[in-house]
């Protein structure tokens, strides 16, 4: 049986006295992140991803989707940078996902809109060099030979 006097405890969510409320602090604030810890566990639970949730999923998880982001936006200002503007535009995006080993192993099944393609030419499509400038241009020595420092 509870005495009234445990049920008051309880009313007082854990504080004793009626002090000066603190301010909250978010859970991204606590985890030093800017994607918005609160928002990625409402949308884990609704997703019913799982039966069950752990409090740190959404923390690593905002943390991850963080990383890439700020990795996908590094990269491609610097492709805004190289094509001297100073907005980044999709294609800017397009170029630096798809320059990217790794992140074009992750997203590359993904079609990105106004992005364009990479500029790539096929060699066999390239004109061929004539014969008056192979002719023109000095033969490097052959590979049986061997280098003076060698013998």
């Amino acid at each position: 049986m509870d005495s009234p006097a445990v049920k008051g405890k309880k009313g007082a969510a854990g504080r004793r006295g009626g002090g000066p409320k603190k301010k909250s602090v978010s859970r991204s604030a606590k985890a030093g992140l800017q994607f918005p810890v609160g928002r990625i566990g409402r949308y884990l639970k609704k997703g019913r991803y799982a039966q069950r949730l752990g409090s740190g999923a959404p923390v690593y998880l905002a943390a991850v989707l963080e990383y890439l982001v700020a990795e996908v936006l590094e990269l491609a200002g610097n492709a805004a940078r190289d094509n001297k503007k100073n907005r980044i535009i999709p294609r800017h995006v397009l170029l630096a996902v798809r320059n990217d080993e790794e992140l074009g192993k992750l997203l590359a099944g993904v079609t990105i809109a106004h992005g364009g393609v990479l500029p790539n030419i096929n060699p066999v499509l390239l004109p061929k060099k004539s014969q008056a400038a192979a002719a023109k241009e000095p033969k490097s020595p052959s590979k049986g030979t061997k280098s003076p420092k060698k013998a």
